[in-house]
């Protein structure tokens, strides 16, 4: 049952936008039916204004996204910043080699995770990780993502899955959010085609080497318009208790904007959940 969700949009997705017309651009947002937005960076806004701004539109500040080495600077301004904005949850976008499980630095990842959410904690907010598809990779049998999640401990770490990723890590996203039902309090989703490729994370900023966008290269599609299953994407967000379902395309395709690439899948989202609602059987 893909019961209706709270939906935010990850800003980072119309990033162009926001630099160049921060309310404007919350007001469209808004306006498509969005109910919340997630944060990648304030865009040169501080947390009074940006609390503000989605007061004003009546717009979640669910969650923000911000790099490690931030949080090895300075977490508790950060979890100071985004708590005076009114988000509830922080998120680690990423992680860099060297603090991956089996690398030389995992340990200093897993005690910040450990220092950073039990401040999240006291703070009111539940740091969150992000993964990508290099976490499916396997050390010692198991995936790094379940090794991150069996190694610090749900009071201190919870999940964000980013339903894409798992997809082009080799798993089933639908199957794999069952697996952390009750841990996973937003979902990320996004549509893809082609396969994955060395010069995918070029399309996150990441690669600095070219995108493959050329035929049966990896590219972002709004939802519906690519190999996700997105109803049964749904349904297992749902049955793993997600709170939100966050709406994120890194870069615009189909030679459409990154606004039209947004709303062509909050409108798909919509009609998904009208479709489900007028097969109710009525009881008269």
């Amino acid at each position: 049952m893909m019961d209706r969700k709270l939906v935010a949009l990850q800003l980072y997705s119309i990033r162009g936008e926001m630099e160049r017309d921060f309310d404007g651009t919350l007001e469209l947002v808004k306006s498509m039916g969005f109910d919340g937005v997630e944060f990648a960076g304030l865009f040169g806004r501080n947390p009074a204004e940006v609390k503000a701004s989605c007061k004003k539109l009546d717009l979640a500040p669910v969650s923000a996204h911000e790099v490690i080495d931030r949080f090895f600077e300075d977490a508790r301004q950060i979890l100071a910043d985004y708590e005076a904005i009114g988000c509830e949850y922080i998120v680690i976008p990423y992680l860099p080699p060297e603090y991956r499980p089996g690398q030389g630095q995992y340990d200093e990842f897993v005690a910040l995770a450990k220092r950073v959410g039990k401040e999240a904690r006291e703070a009111g907010m539940t740091l969150l990780y992000h993964n990508h598809d290099f976490e499916f990779e396997k050390l010692d049998g198991r995936y790094l993502l379940d090794i991150i999640y069996h190694d610090i401990a749900p009071e201190y770490l919870e999940a964000q899955i980013d339903t894409c990723w798992v997809n082009v890590g080799g798993e089933d996203p639908a199957v794999y959010l069952h697996s952390y039902t009750g841990r996973v309090p937003l979902v990320h989703l996004k549509d893809f085609v082609g396969q994955k490729s060395e010069k995918m994370y070029a399309l996150i900023g990441i690669d600095g080497n070219k995108a493959n966008t050329a035929a049966g290269g990896f590219e972002y599609r709004p939802l519906g318009q690519g190999h996700q299953d997105i109803p049964a994407l749904l349904s297992a967000s749902s049955d793993a208790g997600a709170r939100w379902l966050i709406i994120e395309q890194d870069e615009p395709t189909l030679g459409i904007s990154a606004m039209d690439g947004v709303k062509m899948s909050i409108d798909y989202l919509k009609g998904q959940w009208s479709a489900q609602a007028s097969q109710v059987p009525r009881i008269i």
